[in-house]
C-alpha cells in the first residue's frame, strides 16, 4: 500500500513516466526501499484500473507513457494522509519469529543469537548515523533545506530510532532469559546461567 500511495503522491506534482516515478521515489527515501521497475508498472496498471490515475498519451508505448493523477486519486491520497497507519495488524517480524522458535529449539544457544543480532543492529545504527551526518553536511548534492533532503533525513532518523529500539529489546530479551534460567535447572539444549555473559538490563521501567 505504501508504494501505491507513494506513487500517487509523486503524481500529484504533475505527470510522470514510470522510470521518473521510480527515480523520485528512491531519491525521497534514499534508496532505502529500492523499487523494481516492473513493480512500478504493475502498480501503475492497478492505479489506472481503479481510476486513480489516467494515461496522458493513449498512443504512447507502455514504458514511455506519462500518467497523471485523477480527482478520485487526489481524494484517496488525501484520505491516506489523514488516516493513521494501522498498527493493530503488524507485519511479521523475522527476528521476533526467530527468537520465538529458538527458545524452545533443542541445542540452540539463544544467547548467541541475541548477541550476534545486537552486533549487527548496532553496526546498522552506526551506518545510518554516518549517513545522517553526511546528509546534514549537504553531501547528497542539494541544499540542506531542500524538501527531498528533509524527506531523506526523516527516513534515516526513523531507521536510527528503530535500530535503537531493537537493541534495547534485545537487551530486555537477554535479561528475561537470564531470570528464567536462574529459576530452574539447566537441561539439555538450554543455556545455563553461567553460559551467558550477563549485561545490565537497560530496559525502561514498566516495559519488561
Amino acid at each position: 500500500m505504501s508504494i501505491r500511495y507513494g506513487l500517487l503522491a509523486l503524481l500529484e506534482h504533475g505527470p510522470r513516466y514510470g522510470s521518473q516515478l521510480r527515480t523520485e521515489f528512491e531519491s525521497r527515501t534514499g534508496s532505502t526501499w529500492p523499487l523494481n521497475i516492473g513493480q512500478v508498472y504493475t502498480t501503475l496498471s492497478r492505479l489506472e484500473r481503479d481510476g486513480l490515475i489516467t494515461a496522458v498519451d493513449e498512443e504512447a508505448e507502455a514504458r514511455q507513457q506519462p500518467y497523471a493523477i485523477t480527482e478520485e486519486g487526489r481524494r484517496r491520497l488525501t484520505e491516506w494522509y489523514e488516516q493513521p497507519v494501522d498498527r493493530t495488524q503488524p507485519a511479521r517480524d523475522e527476528l521476533s519469529i526467530k527468537l520465538a522458535m529458538a527458545v524452545t529449539a533443542p541445542g540452540v544457544d539463544v544467547a548467541d543469537i541475541i548477541q550476534a543480532q545486537r552486533r549487527h543492529t548496532l553496526r546498522a545504527m552506526q551506518d545510518y548515523t554516518r549517513l545522517k551526518a553526511r546528509a546534514l553536511a549537504g553531501d547528497r548534492g542539494g541544499p540542506g533545506g531542500e524538501p527531498h533532503d528533509i524527506a531523506w533525513l526523516l527516513v534515516l532518523e526513523q531507521l536510527i530510532f528503530q535500530a535503537e529500539a531493537e537493541a534495547r529489546w534485545l537487551d530486555h530479551c537477554e535479561s528475561r532469559l537470564l531470570r528464567i534460567a536462574g529459576r530452574r535447572p539447566a537441561s539439555a539444549g538450554q543455556t545455563a546461567p553461567a553460559e551467558i555473559e550477563k549485561e545490565p538490563d537497560r530496559t525502561a521501567p514498566g516495559r519488561r
